[in-house]
């Protein structure tokens, strides 16, 4: 597969038109159509409907989205690893949540920049779901996430188990309503022990999906939610939150994935990383 095929079909998807991909990519109208035409003799089927409002995919092309994407990204990680930085032996390239950025991948960072100079580092922020992904279809070398779920090819290593625990602000004495509560989504399995251990709990006011901007919410305002223990410690230690007592706490594990094709020896290095990460970390 061309690769200049695959970034065609791609901004044709992107822009709905074949004038439009013509423009981004400064080629005639002719081109893109001849190399989409290139694309669907290959596939032995249409990928896209044409009409005076644009390009709209066909179930084919909606399979061969994905597989344009994977490919466009391989592609472009094979490019810059043979165009190493100077003084640089090889690239990794890691992904992780977004709320697990800070502070445990900063700590990484840090230790790589000081540990492995020899190593370049390429990071994104994602969903676990589609980080598992990239690690499974190889645009990725690493990710730390939340929750792994067993694929194919793809080895799950446990980096750490934490505990959600239910803090409210403070002064402890001064009550709070029900619809100062937050809550926050620690993912399905949390939900589902959630609504067990509070079968009776009205639904939030208030819902937010990132842990740091829920903490900010409740800080500015007053009230309660379930949070990283490792996160909000700093802020239980100077008296701005507090445990609220008998309340019962949740598992919270992190897991470092990589492909079983991954180079052992650069994969110890990262997993070494990773772990000094995460004792000052959690």
């Amino acid at each position: 597969m061309d690769i200049d095929v695959a970034r065609t079909f791609l901004e044709v998807v992107k822009t709905g038109s074949f004038v439009g991909a013509a423009a981004n990519l400064n080629l005639t109208q002719t081109a893109v159509s001849a190399r989409i035409r290139v694309l669907e003799d290959r596939l032995d089927r249409p990928v896209f409907v044409r009409n005076k409002a644009g390009a709209r995919l066909t179930p084919a092309g909606e399979q061969f989205l994905r597989f344009a994407t994977t490919l466009v990204q391989v592609w472009d990680r094979a490019r810059h690893a043979v165009a190493l930085p100077p003084g640089r032996d090889t690239v990794v390239t890691i992904g992780a949540e977004l709320s697990l950025w800070s502070p445990l991948l900063r700590h990484w960072l840090l230790w790589m920049r000081r540990e492995c100079p020899e190593i370049a580092v390429s990071t994104q922020i994602d969903t676990s779901e589609r980080l598992m992904e990239q690690v499974q279809d190889g645009s990725l070398d690493v990710a730390v996430i939340y929750a792994a779920q067993s694929r194919p090819g793809v080895i799950a290593e446990l980096l750490f188990e934490e505990k959600l625990v239910f803090v409210r602000t403070t002064p402890a004495n001064k009550p709070l309503a029900p619809e100062d509560h937050v809550r926050i989504d620690w993912g399905g399995e949390f939900a589902a022990s959630y609504q067990a251990a509070f079968p009776d709990q009205p639904n939030p006011v208030v819902s937010i999906s990132y842990g740091p901007l829920a903490l900010e919410y409740i800080l500015a305002t007053g009230g309660s939610g379930y949070f990283r223990k490792g996160f909000i410690r700093p802020y239980l230690e100077e008296g701005r939150l507090a445990l609220v007592p008998d309340s019962p706490e949740f598992s919270y594990s992190a897991y470092v994935v990589h492909s079983t094709k991954a180079d052992p020896g650069v994969m110890a290095r990262i997993r070494s990383g990773l772990r000094a990460a995460a004792e000052i970390a959690v």
